[in-house]
């Protein structure tokens, strides 16, 4: 199982951390991912890019309620 570790803003990010993501597309360390909603009939889905170089991270699905 994976534990997962919430860090305090004050703590999460300082520079040259080994412990800090990086973009798989640019290589450098993650500080800020944007976000965009795209709006379907099935619900919502949310687009995460790389603030540096607007690479595509990852997308996301979030189910209605009567979809379980």
């Amino acid at each position: 199982m994976i534990e997962l570790e919430d860090v305090p803003d004050e703590l999460s990010y300082q520079r040259g951390d080994p412990k800090n993501p990086k973009c798989p597309h640019c290589s450098e360390e993650i500080s800020k991912i944007y976000m965009r909603e795209i709006k379907s009939v099935l619900g919502r889905r949310y687009l995460y890019y790389c603030s540096l170089c607007m690479k595509v991270l990852g997308i996301s699905h979030r189910k209605g309620f009567w979809m379980g």
